[in-house]
């Protein structure tokens, strides 16, 4: 899937793949050289005469609804990083689940430089990725880095040469998606609300609830079946 412009066609792009029982992970790259250069900043004006004028700013990207929500709740998600990704750029595909960067990319949380602070959940991401020192560093900066610069500070799982950007991410979309879907979205949903919660006991009960309903499931009994024939399981199609 190419990031156009427009929010609503990724949004509806990646509902339509949730709702395609053949689809088991979804891969979005950039439409062009860059992935996303962050907000239209002529823009920016007509907000200031908005907010003069008495009117509220919505600090969503645009989308019929909760954008982080949405890529929580959503089959796991790619991004292919290719060329600049600042601002919403990056914001938005800190809730993905893996990011794949050529090696020309930049990223830039340019929010202050705008006088403006983080949106769409990304100082809880980008701790959660990068480590309180390494978020602080990028945010409070508000200088671009480019995607060698990340490649060992958990930002992104993979800095590869720019023609093997859509190989490399492909090729990971296509090992989860060999996974089962169900199975795929409770561990989403785990990550989500145990990544950052320390109370144990809430995180092992989370998981023991999820585990349960697992050992129902026919994609458990699938994998019991591919086990003792000795093959592949076939989770979909």
């Amino acid at each position: 899937m190419e990031l156009g412009r427009d929010p609503r066609e990724q949004w509806h792009a990646i509902e339509r793949a949730n709702d395609d029982a053949e689809v088991g992970a979804i891969a979005m790259t950039g439409a062009g050289r860059g992935f996303c250069a962050g907000a239209d900043i002529s823009a920016f004006a007509a907000q200031q005469e908005s907010i003069a004028s008495g009117a509220s700013r919505d600090a969503s990207l645009g989308t019929p609804g909760d954008w982080v929500a949405l890529c929580r709740r959503s089959k796991p998600l790619v991004a292919a990083v290719n060329g600049a990704a600042v601002g919403v750029g990056m914001t938005m595909i800190l809730p993905f689940d893996v990011i794949v960067a050529a090696q020309s990319a930049k990223f830039g949380m340019f929010f202050v430089k705008m006088g403006l602070v983080p949106e769409l959940a990304s100082t809880h991401f980008l701790v959660q990725r990068m480590g309180f020192a390494k978020a602080s560093e990028l945010c409070l900066t508000g200088r671009a880095v480019s995607a060698p610069e990340l490649a060992d500070t958990g930002l992104v799982n993979a800095v590869v040469p720019d023609d093997a950007l859509l190989e490399r991410a492909g090729a990971l979309a296509a090992e989860i998606a060999a996974n089962p879907d169900p199975q795929l979205r409770m561990i989403k949903e785990l990550l989500t609300r145990n990544g950052a919660d320390s109370d144990l006991a809430a995180v092992a009960k989370r998981e023991a609830e999820l585990l349960r309903r697992c050992y129902a499931t026919p994609e458990h009994a699938e994998a019991i079946r591919a086990f003792r024939e000795k093959r592949p399981p076939r989770f979909r199609g």
